[in-house]
């Protein structure tokens, strides 16, 4: 299914809309902490146990993501918004059902599984056309989209509370907020579906951004240099890239699949306990930090540079971190605070990554090297959770309770994000060697090198600037 190309005179800033009303369902993956202490209670699970969906649809989300990000370049975002949208969707239904027959498998299946295949395709679906669409601010661009799966919680956060308030939260309550969820994510990713266009070949048709003396349906090839998908699994930019992301996100993560739980563990045991219904605002306040952080840090980026912005992600989280250690439980305003900005650093690292792929790696196939990079999600999805209920786990078992059972958490969660620096400062312009031409039937005549040598020698001066920074 291939999208409209916008004729001349469509306004690009159509596409971003197009992109949030299916970022911001997927989105709701992050306010599943609303669910855990439900599904705990009526159904007898640990804690470990209840963060399994949410596990599985992290590693779904990467592995669909690898996989799938040539056929989403192929064919196009409104097919992957429509194969999203049926996955999603049917995840809902399909957890709905385990959850009314008490069978715990079948939301794993349906919510982690089938679910994480949409939130994979449903998540890259947009970043290499919105690239495209802005290509004079790609970290701008990305940043308004995946704000929307940054801030799909703190829509998602309080209308499941409230579900789960009216309905119930034994069984049959929790499946038909399940239920409701499903039907209700579908009709609005149909709004991004029906909206979503490409860019036409001709420069006014992106948004008049390029210089309009080219031929009206002319292709360019783009600046800067150009590496395939498969090239760039080859380069060290990539794995220290993925490193970057999987630390930055294996930190984040954990707390935030387990932040419901967590304040109210932090605060149990003093004179103003965290009350339910707080702790899902709480949820709902560090999705809309996730949200602001990634089209804040992804806009400040296209300023001062994604290894700068990087750095700070990674330096001033691990400070974050270390004073929720420390000093966390005795101020709400402090937890909070800190968590806030952890939280915006989670999302801004987001945000910046397609960006940062686009400098290094060019933009002729950046959504597949995006796709691939999202592995690194996968890998996080798995341990950042896991290690935070395991060693809650372990900790209650052995007598302790409130903030004690997260301290060794939190300092985990420090020297990963100080790998996630060093692998920061390796990062360095991919070598020459690796750059591949655009296939010469994307070529114009007037585009080739040997029609052109000003033109090549000024897009090599530009490339070599490019690097320098």
């Amino acid at each position: 299914m291939s999208p409209p190309v916008a004729p001349p005179g469509w306004s690009r800033w159509l596409v971003p809309p197009a992109a949030l009303a299916v970022h911001l369902s997927i989105g709701q993956a992050y306010a599943w902490s609303v669910f855990k202490p439900p599904l705990e209670e009526a159904l007898g699970l640990t804690g470990t146990q209840s963060a399994l969906p949410f596990q599985l649809g992290i590693v779904m989300l990467g592995l669909s993501a690898a996989f799938g990000g040539t056929l989403v370049e192929r064919n196009g975002p409104r097919w992957a918004m429509t194969v999203a949208l049926i996955c999603f969707s049917s995840g809902f239904l399909l957890s709905a059902l385990g959850a009314a027959t008490e069978q715990y498998w079948l939301i794993v299946l349906g919510y982690g599984f089938v679910g994480g295949i949409g939130l994979g395709i449903g998540y890259i679906s947009p970043v290499s056309t919105l690239i495209k669409w802005f290509p004079d601010r790609p970290g701008m661009a990305t940043g308004i989209a995946i704000m929307g799966f940054g801030g799909g919680a703190l829509i998602a956060s309080p209308w499941s509370a409230q579900m789960l308030e009216s309905f119930g939260s034994d069984s049959s309550g929790i499946a038909l907020a399940f239920l409701v969820h499903g039907l209700s994510y579908a009709v609005f990713m149909l709004l991004g579906v029906l909206l979503v266009r490409v860019p036409g070949a001709a420069p006014e048709a992106r948004g008049g951004v390029e210089s309009s003396a080219a031929a009206a349906g002319a292709r360019q090839l783009p600046a800067g240099p150009q590496v395939s998908a498969n090239q760039a699994i080859r380069t060290p930019q990539f794995w220290c890239l993925w490193i970057v992301l999987c630390m930055n996100v294996t930190a984040g993560i954990g707390i935030l699949e387990k932040a419901a739980p967590m304040i109210t563990d932090f605060f149990a045991n003093t004179s103003t306990p965290v009350s339910v219904s707080a702790a899902a605002g709480f949820v709902a306040l560090l999705s809309a930090a996730n949200m602001a952080g990634r089209i804040g840090w992804s806009s400040t980026s296209d300023l001062v540079g994604r290894k700068n912005i990087y750095r700070l992600y990674l330096g001033a989280g691990a400070l974050m971190y270390g004073l929720i250690a420390l000093a966390g439980d005795s101020s709400k305003p402090l937890f909070i605070l800190c968590a806030l900005v952890i939280l915006s650093f989670y999302g801004g690292g987001f945000a910046t990554i397609p960006a940062y792929l686009k400098d290094l790696f060019g933009t002729y196939q950046v959504g597949a090297i995006h796709g691939r990079l999202l592995t690194a999600w996968s890998t996080a999805g798995v341990l950042g959770p896991l290690i935070v209920n395991w060693i809650a786990d372990r900790q209650e078992a052995a007598g302790k309770d409130g903030s004690s059972l997260y301290t060794l958490s939190l300092f985990i969660m420090i020297g990963l994000l100080a790998v996630g620096f060093v692998a920061n400062e390796l990062v360095r312009p991919v070598h020459p060697r690796h750059h591949v031409p655009v296939p010469a039937s994307e070529e114009q005549p007037e585009d080739r090198p040997e029609k052109q040598p000003e033109k090549q020698s000024k897009a090599k001066e530009a490339a070599d600037v490019q690097q320098q920074q």
